[in-house]
């Protein structure tokens, strides 16, 4: 057994992304599952994978259902296909499509595979062992503020502005002819984590092959 560490990055900020780890042995499903909990998604909506190639374009579908639509060949399904089987080089690459209506889109690429010996088997797989950037907002604007919003509003008083603005024409006075000063603290700097990990060699590693992209 092997455990596959895959890199999810959201299809339109690639500095927004989830490592994930799974076993070779689990299913797409729950590299499903695992992704929709790393950025905080629902369960509620239609999904997909692709098998995808170096250039990200699609290939054969590992879907979660059969949908209303046309295919070029009967789609592979999540609950019933290894992901060890679908992995044919140390690089492989998948695209996840999350809720058609508003298509949310993820790169999915294997960055390491660690062999058994050197897996901690005492950890619970699927899970998240990396977090970079702020996630899209599932509902609503898919600004990169996110939860972030609500520290701005509050360290510049966005609320307390928004009372000193009137009418056009009109003349705004502060009260009691006094002024407040301004906020001079300045913002922490925050330092990237550096992932050394080195993707080891997964050629003949599953007995399972399937066909090619």
């Amino acid at each position: 057994m092997a455990i596959l560490k895959f890199r999810i990055s959201w299809e339109e900020d690639d500095a927004i992304y989830r490592d994930v780890m799974v076993k070779h042995t689990q299913h797409f499903f729950d590299l499903h599952q695992i992704i929709l909990k790393a950025f905080e998604f629902d369960e509620k909506h239609d999904a997909t994978f692709f098998r995808s190639n170096e250039k990200w374009q699609r290939g054969r579908e590992i879907s979660k259902a059969v949908y209303e639509k046309n295919y070029v060949v009967p789609p592979l399904m999540m609950d019933e296909v290894a992901i060890g089987s679908e992995i044919l080089d140390t690089n492989q690459q998948f695209v996840y499509v999350y809720d058609f209506a508003k298509s949310w889109t993820f790169l999915i690429q294997l960055i390491q595979v660690i062999k058994n010996a050197d897996a901690d088997m005492e950890l619970t797989y699927p899970m998240v062992s990396r977090i970079e950037g702020v996630g899209p907002m599932q509902y609503g604007t898919k600004g990169i503020l996110g939860p972030n919003f609500t520290d701005i509003e509050e360290k510049y008083d966005l609320t307390e502005a928004q009372d000193g603005f009137g009418e056009e024409g009109e003349h705004v006075h502060a009260s009691n002819g006094d002024l407040e000063d301004g906020d001079d603290s300045s913002d922490e700097e925050e330092e990237e984590d550096t992932d050394a990990s080195e993707s080891d060699d997964a050629g003949g590693m599953f007995d399972d092959s399937s066909e090619a992209y």
